[in-house]
């Protein structure tokens, strides 16, 4: 009932924080996040490896409550909308109310990245990436966010660690021949 009412409160505009003044510990999601990575890494196929990866997003994005869920759901609604500004003004009241929550600072590092500030970005996935070791997302966006900065061959570890725990990223492609992190060769 006070989820209801707290997500009532929320939709309406009103103020929250005298119904809830302090964020609970976030979901512990380790042993599914381990167990999803673990069949993403014996996926034989794109489409299996997708679906696992759908799943980590549920366990990632489970917020610690219901004012927690409304504003990473408002954030990340405003983010495709590209209400960039407003996004951030929704991740900057989660990671102020939930400091010790993960997908917060990953979500305003996206938005942070889309906006092009790599530096920024990479702070918030740096705390992120702290909070949750094998957050895949937080991983792989470290990686862009390094080659938005042009720290290349940093850029490449990073990568090449995300994709030790999911083979599967589509990010993968930049480390190809060709591609934006294709490690320097020897000239014949």
């Amino acid at each position: 009932m006070k989820r209801v009412f707290i997500a009532a409160l929320m939709i309406t505009g009103l103020p929250v924080l005298a119904v809830a003044e302090t964020c609970p510990a976030a979901p512990d999601h380790i042993a599914g996040i381990d167990a999803l990575l673990a069949q993403t890494q014996a996926a034989t196929s794109q489409a299996d490896a997708r679906v696992f990866s759908g799943q980590m997003w549920e366990l990632w994005t489970d917020a610690p409550d219901a004012r927690a869920q409304v504003l990473l759901d408002r954030g990340m609604r405003m983010r495709e909308a590209w209400d960039l500004t407003g996004a951030l003004v929704e991740l900057n009241t989660l990671v102020e109310y939930c400091p010790a929550y993960a997908e917060g600072y990953n979500q305003r590092a996206f938005v942070n990245y889309l906006q092009q500030d790599f530096a920024a970005a990479l702070r918030d996935l740096d705390i992120a990436i702290e909070l949750s070791p094998n957050h895949v997302a937080a991983l792989s966006g470290r990686a862009l966010s390094l080659l938005g900065l042009q720290r290349l061959e940093e850029a490449r570890d990073a990568l090449n660690y995300a994709l030790q725990l999911n083979p599967w990223l589509s990010e993968r492609a930049l480390l190809e021949p060709g591609g934006l992190l294709d490690p320097p060769g020897e000239d014949i």
